[in-house]
Order: structure tokens, then sequence, then C-alpha cells
């Protein structure tokens, strides 16, 4: 194996302008040093960053701003994916070549203030300076303070002002911590903050969407919640953590990450069910969410269905082998993946289809944010696109 390269994973055409993907411990002394190493060959545009917790990522973008005179865009992550298996405390960097990729981003601050005007006109600034050229194809990624709470309406802010634009990505995390998230664009860094990258590029794009629950049982109803905290406080009248235990059969002490993977809330919104995945049990026996929930909302319970083969089959259907899977991955769905003893089977569907990315608190796609779901965007060389 080719150090810096995840099990599985090859040397990128670099003649054709292929992505390159690399991985490296975030505790390597000299990270920033093979970081440049690897990417520098490709003379990238933009490299993405996906890290693990406690990584100095301002510092690592801004020494690779400064040696490639790339576009350096990341954040802190629950778990990295490098064309192989999941893992942890690693850096995942994704370099797009110059030649194949133009790239701009832009911040969008004060994300508990609400600042949705502010984010449109910058939305609109990026838009109108990034003009679009002819055989090429643009794409936008979104990346969140995934403890900000409030994904759904930068997404759809996102949407409102790019509706036309195939927009997806990641809420950044922290592990299972939930305390502290880190996002950077060029090594600088801000709070309560979402970056939206706008890209161009010569490849053929394909969204790859995937969740593996359906609803099962009877509906339940939300009879009292806080929606700006994402709280459940009643399910059917009744305690939220007691109803929902006893609807699965557990008692409320048993409930943890590993039991909210596999027992996930589903809400129904435009003909589809949506996972709302649960985070953890409050002091008082209430349920916070990963999603927006409001009193009223009718809710059913997740079975799981076959945990890859779905996903395997949907990516036959891209009718080749991508240049790259640019994915973000819910760390829920990792712990149902991991608790059905799945890693090998995910770690040879990841290399097979060179699937690089990060494990989130929630994943966009579409103007909407959503839990447990797998959400890639393929590069596709266009004679090889489905």
């Amino acid at each position: 194996m080719i150090e810096g390269l995840a099990v599985g994973e090859t040397l990128p055409d670099l003649a054709a302008g292929a992505p390159v993907v690399l991985s490296h411990p975030a505790a390597a002394p000299d990270l920033a040093a093979r970081l440049l190493d690897g990417l520098a060959p490709a003379a990238p545009a933009a490299v993405l960053l996906f890290a693990s917790p406690g990584t100095d990522l301002p510092s690592l973008a801004a020494t690779l701003r400064t040696g490639l005179g790339a576009r350096v865009i990341g954040c802190s992550s629950a778990g990295e994916f490098a064309c192989g298996g999941y893992g942890n405390g690693n850096v995942v960097a994704v370099g797009l070549p110059a030649r194949r990729f133009r790239a701009d981003a832009v911040w969008l601050r004060n994300l508990s203030g609400l600042g949705v005007s502010e984010w449109m006109t910058g939305l609109r600034g990026l838009l109108t300076r990034f003009d679009a050229q002819p055989r090429r194809q643009r794409f936008g990624l979104l990346l969140i303070d995934g403890l900000s709470r409030q994904e759904e309406l930068v997404a759809a802010t996102v949407d409102a002002v790019a509706h036309r634009l195939p927009v997806l990505g990641g809420s950044a995390g922290d592990g299972l911590r939930f305390e502290e998230t880190c996002l950077v664009l060029d090594g600088e860094t801000h709070r309560d903050s979402a970056i939206f990258a706008l890209f161009e590029t010569d490849f053929a794009l394909e969204q790859v969407i995937f969740d593996h629950f359906s609803p099962e049982g009877g509906r339940m109803v939300v009879t009292a919640a806080i929606p700006e905290e994402r709280l459940i406080l009643e399910i059917n009248a009744e305690p939220a953590a007691e109803e929902y235990a006893r609807l699965i059969g557990l008692d409320p002490e048993a409930l943890n990450p590993r039991v909210f993977a596999e027992n996930p809330l589903l809400v129904r919104m435009g003909g589809q069910y949506h996972v709302r995945a649960i985070r953890e049990v409050t002091p008082e026996g209430g349920l916070t969410l990963m999603s927006s929930i409001e009193t009223g909302v009718l809710l059913a319970l997740g079975r799981a269905d076959d945990l890859t083969h779905g996903l395997e089959a949907r990516l036959r259907d891209l009718g080749g082998r991508p240049a790259l899977i640019l994915a973000f991955d819910c760390i829920l769905r990792r712990l149902a993946l991991e608790q059905a003893g799945l890693e090998p089977a995910v770690a040879r569907l990841f290399a097979d289809w060179r699937i690089a990315g990060f494990n989130t608190y929630g994943e966009q796609h579409g103007g909407v944010h959503v839990n447990q779901t797998f959400v890639g965007l393929a590069l596709m060389e266009p004679d090889h696109a489905a």
C-alpha cells in the first residue's frame, strides 16, 4: 500500500485530472508536509479537508493554502473515510485538480442570529461572479456547524438562491461528544457558521442518495415539543423517552446512540419518509433530535432494510466506476453498520466505488436537512455517465 492512501485505493490518473484522495493520522508530526507532497502533483484548484476532532484545522488549512495556492475548505468530523473503511483520528484530503475544476466559496456567518439577508447577498454575489462555462457543470458543497440547529434554514436559504444547482453537504461533527465543531476556509475559522462552496467541472455529475429505513408499526404523534431546541417532550401524550422505549420494547435506561441508530423516527414529507434521528435523552425524559421537529407532527418508527446491498445496487446504476464519489454519511448510519458487523462490506464498497468523505451530524441535499442518509455526488467521465 502506498503511504497516505487508504486500503484498496490506487494512485489517481493525474494525466487525466482525476481527484486525489489522501488519508493520514491527524497526530502525524509531519502531517502538513505529507499532504503537500501528495497533493502538489495534482495542482489542485481546491482541497477538501475532513478531520477528526482536535486537529488544528485552521493551521493546516493555512499551510496548504500557502503551499498549493488552492482554496482549502473543510470541517471537523464524526469519522472519516478515504476509499476504504470508516476511520477515526485521521485527516482526509481530497484534491480537485485545476485542469478540471474551478472553485470559490463564501462564509454564511451568525447562524444563531438568523442572518438570512446577509447570507443571500453573499450567495448571490458568488453565483454572479462565478459565470457558467460551456460544456461544464456546476455543483455546490454546503458544510454547516452541526451544533447550530440551523441546518434546515441554511439549506433552504441556499436552495432558494441556487435552486437549479445540485447542492450536497454535511453537518460538521465532533465524534460522539457533541461539544464543539470546526469549519475552515483558507485557514480562517468562525463559530456558528456555514461554508458554501461552488465548483465547476467537466466531469459529469450524478447524485447518489440512499437510506435504509422504511416505516413500521403504528403512527405516533408529537404532543409536545420545543422546535428551536429540536426537543420532543411528549409522544402520544406520554413522556417522550418512556413512550419511545415502550414502542421499541426496551427500558428507558437502555437507550443509547446504538439503539437510536437502529430505531430512528421517520417523518413523511413531500411523499417520502425522512429520518429524524435521535441524539440523546434529556435528564427530564425528553428526546433531543438531530433535525427539526414540531408539535403535531406524525411519526413512524423506522425498520432497517438491507444496510449495504441497496446502496451497492444504486452504485451499479451509475454505469461505470466514478473518478470519485464525494460523500456525507451520518454517524448514526455508521453505528448501525458497525453494530451489524458490516465494516468489511463497507470498506469493500467504498474502495470499489472510490468513495471519500466524512461521517456527519446530518446531511443536506435538495434544500432539505436529513439524518441517517448516505448523500453522495459521483464524478463520472462524460462517456461513462449513466
